[in-house]
């Protein structure tokens, strides 16, 4: 079979209406989002018990929270590379198998440190989940529902988190507590983890059943396979056109290395820059406080355990639902005005946090709470927060960062934008516990400037992507203070 002869049957869905197909591959692929999500909220509601446990003072609870963020950055760093070499789907495989070992190695730990490394671990597998899901989902979609598709790996990773915390508050409830006892004499929060098992076993599966990347498939000189998949999946009337765009696209392209990202100013190209800048500042929002430690947060200030872990599930509801209005809206309104909105609301909000805590009042030790009516205008600040993240930055930075970077340099500048997200998520999750000590108005304080930052940012240099095809990509240049231009 030929690229000419690629069209049998019945014609497909014209090319301007969504084929239902590469909706259902998408939503297989970004279960890796929805594992992304539960794997690094899972230890919100095991904090305070292993903590107890294995004795942990602030700095290494900080640490085994936030260390399955140190494999993320080696697992996001390799997988663009590897899916080059190997494909999409195997890599996606691969990041189920370390998914599964990690929660089964973190629900039998025996120490803090064997935790750790199971952790990290798992890791690994968010790390590649993290940057082949948007990638695949940009390579399959059409470019005109390329943000709404794109968008689903957030709305996995929100499932994920709620999912996470859900079980986590359901064991706890049922056990009398994170640290009670549940079936086999084994504690909740080892249930906690060993439950992530079963949506590891089902991303594996449906991993195997996607069919590889058009782009992969091109690349290789596969092209009867990579015209099955444009025909049957994205819905691409003329598959031929389509393939010798992708196939001079990728001619362009030299073999990639780190080197082809360097530019001459500031040592690298400055839409590589601007990705870096965009994957750091969504972290440095301070987003995944609120869903690592907020059960432990909201204890801090007087909720009892069953009241932290109700509120803090009650955020992901919010979470889940703000993301999909972001999903109905990305491709309507475009990345930059929802940026800018989401960086206004969550410096605005934040900075509410801030004033909130301010008023905390210091109990017996370490026991702090919150008068009225600052316990209410906190909640109010917080599931804000979730709402301008979740409607903008959440979805957008994986649908950029999938869709932004030329194509003879988006596997390596993938990398390091991926990488660079979880180093920072990295740093506050490992810093939140001591600039909690200072104080929590200092943390959120510190997190709104970020977010002030953030808007600058979007208004100053990044480029619009809605509607522009990947193999448009290449002559997209950074935006300096107006519209975003093509050029050499």
């Amino acid at each position: 079979m030929s690229t000419s002869d690629a069209q049998p049957g019945a014609g497909p869905a014209p090319a301007q209406h969504l084929n239902p197909k590469v909706v259902a591959i998408s939503v297989a692929a970004a279960v890796g989002g929805f594992l992304f999500g539960f794997d690094t909220s899972v230890i919100n509601g095991a904090v305070s018990a292993l903590s107890e446990e294995f004795s942990l003072g602030a700095g290494l609870t900080g640490f085994a929270v936030s260390s399955a963020l140190l494999g993320s950055v080696v697992g996001a760093w390799f997988a663009g590379s590897l899916s080059s070499r190997y494909g999409r789907v195997k890599v996606m495989v691969v990041a189920a198998v370390l998914f599964f070992l990690s929660a089964l190695g973190s629900g039998l730990a025996f120490g803090v440190w064997d935790l750790i490394a199971w952790r990290a671990l798992g890791g690994l597998g968010v790390g590649a989940a993290s940057i082949i899901a948007p990638a695949y989902i940009a390579e399959v979609a059409p470019a005109r529902y390329r943000g709404r598709l794109g968008s689903l790996q957030q709305l996995s990773i929100v499932l994920g988190i709620f999912a996470a915390l859900l079980s986590n508050a359901v064991l706890a409830r049922v056990a009398g507590g994170s640290a009670g006892t549940l079936w086999f004499g084994v504690p909740a929060w080892r249930w906690m983890f060993l439950i992530e098992m079963v949506p590891a076993v089902v991303y594996g599966v449906l991993a195997l059943k996607l069919p590889e990347s058009p782009r992969f498939l091109v690349g290789r000189s596969r092209f009867d396979e990579a015209s099955r998949v444009l025909y049957k999946f994205t819905g691409e009337i003329d598959v031929n056109l389509k393939i010798e765009q992708i196939r001079a696209s990728l001619e362009r392209e030299q073999r990639e290395s780190l080197r082809d990202l360097l530019g001459r100013r500031f040592g690298l190209k400055p839409i590589v820059w601007v990705g870096i800048l965009l994957a750091a500042l969504q972290q440095l929002l301070g987003i995944n406080v609120i869903f690592y430690y907020s059960t432990t947060l909201w204890q801090s200030v007087g909720f009892d355990e069953s009241q932290a872990f109700l509120t803090s599930t009650i955020t992901s509801v919010i979470n889940i639902l703000a993301t999909v209005v972001a999903i109905l809206l990305v491709d309507r309104v475009g990345r930059r005005p929802m940026l800018l909105i989401g960086s206004g609301g969550t410096t605005i909000s934040l900075a509410t946090m801030a004033l909130a805590f301010s008023f905390a009042e210091q109990g017996a030790g370490d026991a702090v709470s919150l008068p009225a009516p600052w316990s209410t205008v906190a909640l109010i600040g917080a599931n804000a927060f979730v709402v301008f993240f979740a409607t903008t930055w959440g979805p957008i930075m994986w649908v950029m960062l999938g869709e932004m970077f030329p194509n003879r340099i988006r596997g390596s500048a993938l990398a390091v934008a991926g990488a660079t997200q979880w180093v920072a998520n990295f740093l506050v999750s490992t810093t939140f516990p001591a600039m909690s000590q200072i104080g929590l108005t200092f943390a959120y304080g510190v997190y709104s400037v970020f977010a002030a930052i953030s808007f600058l940012f979007v208004l100053r240099l990044l480029p619009e992507t809605k509607g522009k095809e990947l193999e448009d990509m290449d002559d997209l240049e950074v935006r300096r203070g107006g519209s975003a231009r093509h050029g050499t």
